[in-house]
């Protein structure tokens, strides 16, 4: 009799370790889902890129701990995850990329990702008819220098913040207005500067085809010299022809980008002044990465008041 009671209680400390044992599983693989929140009482957020990242770092606040896969330099058009970057993912509450084709090496991954937790392309929730294509009918996926239509695709994302923690929906829902705030300023901001360039000098040339949105919303002519994706070559034409826009305009600048290589450029700068134009090297522009964390560039409203900064600079001839 003593012995049956030693294994009954034996068995019942056992079957309690499982039910703990899975309860902790539970807590950890539901985390993130609707209602669900981390074990640190944060969302773990996992974004492609740091323009997503960093805003909504900012609306998350310290609710949310937001990580990004791609850093300064990276060229998202290129990338392909590696296994670290499919443990960060699986490790994520929620998964943020920008898609439209931005992040094409990756569009497998998150699909898989998508069947176990929430994966939202933010670029994919704006109306396809404000959004710009190219010749061969291409979406341009670089929606984020079009402020009015970035605070769209972010405030899609913070929805999905507040699905995930509810208790929270009120706190994302203030930041993300004093944020938005900032931003509508920056908007009247970069137009006050801008259109101080003479309206024959606003023609902006870059390694590629990243600032349409920027051009759109600006009013500049924006010529790049590769497509919207960097996966395309550059031929002499391409290189000839924006000589040509150069001399017939007077541009005085040209433009390199951070995660780009400038070569392109500089080739179009050599062209220029056999044509007799003195073209100068405008700067660096940051198109599909931002600065280095930590430093005003790092931040979408530091990254966007420096592209604008540089190019009134060199376009206006008041640089310092």
């Amino acid at each position: 009799m003593l012995k049956t009671s030693k294994l009954w209680g034996i068995g019942l400390l056992l079957a309690l370790s499982v039910v703990v044992t899975a309860c902790a599983s539970d807590s950890k693989h539901t985390a993130g889902q609707p209602g669900g929140s981390t074990v640190a009482g944060k969302l773990n957020v996992i974004a492609t890129i740091a323009q997503i990242a960093e805003p909504i770092s900012v609306i998350g606040g310290d609710k949310v701990n937001v990580q990004s896969l791609m850093g300064p330099g990276v060229d998202p058009h290129l990338y392909t995850a590696t296994q670290g970057d499919i443990k960060k993912l699986e490790s994520g509450d929620i998964i943020f990329y920008s898609g439209l084709h931005l992040e094409a090496n990756m569009v497998k991954v998150f699909a898989e990702i998508g069947k176990k937790k929430p994966v939202l392309a933010i670029g994919e929730t704006l109306p396809k008819e404000k959004l710009l294509k190219d010749e061969a009918g291409a979406t341009d996926p670089h929606i984020w220098f079009d402020i009015d239509l970035w605070k769209q695709a972010i405030g899609a994302a913070t929805e999905e913040l507040k699905k995930a923690s509810k208790e929270n929906a009120d706190y994302f829902e203030a930041n993300k207005t004093k944020y938005f705030q900032q931003l509508d300023d920056l908007k009247k901001e970069a137009k006050e500067k801008l259109t101080q360039i003479p309206k024959e000098k606003r023609v902006l040339v870059t390694a590629h085809d990243a600032f349409g949105y920027f051009g759109r919303m600006q009013g500049i002519q924006v010529v790049g010299l590769q497509g919207l994706s960097t996966e395309a070559e550059i031929g002499l034409t391409d290189i000839e022809d924006t000589i040509k826009i150069l001399v017939k305009h007077k541009v005085p600048a040209v433009f390199v980008e951070s995660s780009i290589n400038p070569a392109s450029i500089k080739a179009v700068i050599e062209g220029a002044k056999k044509q007799g134009l003195d073209v100068k090297l405008g700067g660096e522009l940051f198109s599909d990465a931002m600065g280095d964390a930590g430093t005003k560039e790092g931040t979408y409203i530091g990254m966007y008041r420096h592209n604008v900064d540089t190019i009134y600079k060199a376009l206006s001839g008041k640089g310092e």
